[in-house]
């Protein structure tokens, strides 16, 4: 998808009809700038995208229901509608689209009624001429940039930080599924599965009794598993509640001067809990990886001094001698002469000379065996003591953590103790709730653990079953028939499941290495971003040999973020090029980002403004005069290809007036207004130079 160009009327500051805003679209001046003051609306402007396309909005956009301009309602007659309307152009696969969404809004007394929004959509033909699609413009839409995938790319600069929030996990994992497509997997594997029980119940017809029985088995082993699937789901999202809800009341806590000291070391404990309980799990599966990979070694001892007691009763019989082989004296009585060139003939001196040295010469074969297996078993008796030196380090650390965490558990019971005492009524309720809250993450947290215990176990009693079905004999052409669909049917789920399975950790695996190499090229912190098997961004550092969590800043959250999105586009560009994505063609992308630089400092804006542009097909940035300062225009501007200025027309009689430089000329971003209405106007900017 490209974007090339917006025009608005009567949406939100945008009075009347705007000029049609065109969008930079250049493969290297690519970027299209939009400057306006705080208020002069660059958030709106972001909006219409959004509103346009998925009618939905950023956090930030406050008031949704009040779209249509105050003033063009103040103008219009009692009982008479007033239209709002937002235009988006764009192309994609060489095909042109215009798509609108409006609304109407009804002036009456004392309120105003507001209608329902409408799309529209044409595409444009072969032949020049515009044509309503035959499908609805939201499906064509959702193809080309899914609704759950548009936080990416047009965002909030401000709040971007949002998307590493612990809540955001599940639809970050979700909307970058469907990105790579394993969302047509997905389906194709449900429908798979909608077949198999249709040819389960077609054999279960005419199947024989043990059968019959056996699938009734499978089948209510299937419907249990799919119901404890379904509660797992309700259980994630609860979890994620119920830590929003704990952090929400942690917050309230340390507001409240009284308890402000003791709250902020009880978080200080729980940050550094969570540290020494992911650096216990982390000891854990390297002593497990190490039992795994070298345990063996210590077992092998009694093998090993076996195989040197062989090696030396052959030397001592003669038959692991060094220099001459038995092989090389056959041949050369093969051959019929000797190195010194004389013949060798059946019964002469030389030759019964020669074979008198088959006795004593040893056998190459075992000669080279014995040295290569010797080097082998020399290196296991090494790697015994290094295994066990690591097995008791491992131990060390993990007893050391386990003290670490149960004094660090007493130290919060402590607190906890102290605040659920206290004399303050608010504080002791806090806490209580707090209490309440633990008790019922346990309580989720436990049921997730058996509920995945039943999923295995059920599992393996499907897998079984599904075994013996197949080992059923049948004696009927249908039965026999029926039974090859279902072993085709299930043979095709395992391995639908299997390459949704590979494609997801090569993409994640890829991602999380241009993530790191984004964050890299960005800050100058020495973190490493983290994506988990759930895609949840998380800051690491490594500098003592162990990965420690990094609680980051917003800034650094900020950078992670933008890393995140960046590294997304750019992987998934990658695979659409290479074919390798089960989607339609999404190798272009737009990124429309209101106030990015706000609250980073000069080397993170620097940073962010030199590598955006690279990364994105296309870039439109909604800036203030501050946050284009500086570096962010020295960085940009030669990527720039289309520039506009949101001019702010003031209704306060005494308003202050804002204008900015741009190339040999000045543009007035705050002006007074001619009447007792405020509005935005966009001008554009002539010389970009």
């Amino acid at each position: 998808m490209k974007l090339t160009s917006i025009q608005l009327c009567n949406f939100r500051s945008f009075y009347g009809k705007t000029p049609e805003i065109i969008l930079a679209t250049g493969s290297e001046q690519n970027t299209t700038i939009i400057h306006g003051n705080n208020g002069a609306g660059k958030t709106s402007l972001l909006n219409a995208f959004t509103w346009v396309l998925y009618e939905r909005f950023s956090a930030a956009f406050a008031s949704v229901e009040q779209l249509v301009n105050k003033r063009a309602i103040a103008e219009v007659q009692l009982g008479a509608a007033v239209e709002c309307w937002v235009e988006v152009s764009w192309e994609h696969e060489g095909k042109r689209y215009r798509t609108k969404r409006n609304c109407r809004v009804y002036k009456n007394e004392l309120d105003i009624d507001a209608g329902k929004s409408e799309l529209f959509m044409y595409v444009s033909g072969d032949d020049g001429r515009w044509y309503i699609p035959p499908e609805h413009p939201e499906e064509i839409i959702h193809q080309i940039l899914p609704s759950s995938l548009h936080q990416y790319f047009f965002f909030d600069g401000e709040r971007i930080e949002q998307i590493v929030r612990s809540d955001k996990k599940t639809e970050i994992a979700e909307a970058t599924k469907m990105l790579l497509g394993v969302e047509v997997l997905n389906r194709a594997i449900r429908h798979l599965g909608e077949a198999k029980k249709t040819l389960d119940n077609e054999l279960k017809a005419i199947g024989d009794g043990e059968t019959q029985k056996l699938l009734r088995q499978q089948s209510k082993a299937e419907k249990e598993i799919e119901r404890i699937k379904r509660r797992q789901i309700e259980i994630e999202q609860e979890l994620e509640y119920q830590d929003t809800l704990k952090k929400e009341t942690s917050h309230y806590l340390r507001e409240l001067s009284a308890a402000k000291e003791l709250q902020e070391r009880r978080q200080e404990l729980e940050q550094l809990k969570k540290t020494n309980q992911d650096s216990l799990k982390q000891s854990r599966e390297l002593l497990k990886r190490a039992i795994s990979t070298k345990g063996y070694t210590v077992l092998l001892s009694e093998a090993t001094n076996q195989f040197r007691s062989i090696v030396t009763e052959l030397k001592q019989r003669g038959e692991l001698k060094a220099g001459i082989s038995r092989e090389f004296i056959s041949d050369l009585l093969s051959s019929q002469r000797c190195i010194c060139g004389a013949d060798l003939h059946a019964g002469d001196f030389a030759c019964e000379s020669v074979k008198n040295w088959l006795e004593r010469a040893g056998s190459s074969t075992v000669e080279e065996t014995a040295i290569r297996m010797s080097v082998q078993v020399d290196e296991i008796d090494k790697q015994a003591p290094i295994f066990w030196e690591e097995v008791d380090r491992e131990q060390a650390r993990i007893q050391q953590l386990r003290q670490t965490i149960s004094q660090i558990k007493t130290e919060l019971d402590s607190i906890q103790e102290r605040l659920r005492k206290d004399p303050s009524e608010e504080i002791r309720s806090l806490q209580k709730r707090v209490d309440a809250i633990e008790v019922k993450i346990r309580e989720i947290i436990l049921e997730q653990g058996a509920n995945q215990q039943q999923i295995v176990n059920f599992q393996a009693e499907a897998e079984n079953l599904a075994k013996q079905i197949i080992k059923q004999k049948y004696n009927e052409e249908r039965q026999i028939l029926a039974q090859r669909r279902i072993a085709a049917t299930q043979d095709a789920i395992e391995r639908l499941a299997e390459v949704r399975s590979r494609q997801e950790q090569q993409f994640r695996l890829q991602l999380e290495k241009r993530v790191q190499e984004i964050f890299r090229e960005i800050s100058f912190t020495p973190y490493i971003p983290k994506i988990s098997d759930r895609y949840e961004l998380t800051l690491v550092e490594n500098t003592i040999g162990i990965e420690m969590p990094v609680a980051a800043s917003t800034g650094e959250n900020q950078i992670l973020s933008l890393s995140f999105i960046g590294s997304i586009i750019d992987r998934v560009r990658e695979w659409s090029e290479k074919k390798m994505l089960m989607v339609p063609d999404t190798s272009t992308f737009p990124i429309v980002m209101d106030s990015p630089f706000g609250s980073l400092d000069e080397i993170y804006r620097r940073q962010i403004a030199k590598t955006i542009p690279k990364l994105a097909n296309q870039l439109i940035v909604l800036v203030t005069k501050t946050q284009w300062r500086g570096e962010v225009e020295a960085e940009i501007s030669s990527r720039i290809g289309k520039q506009y200025v949101l001019t702010y027309y003031s209704s306060k009689p005494d308003c202050e007036e804002d204008s900015i430089s741009i190339g040999s000329r000045r543009y007035p971003l705050v002006r007074q207004s001619p009447n007792e209405f405020e509005y935005t106007v966009a001008v554009e900017v002539e010389d970009n130079g």
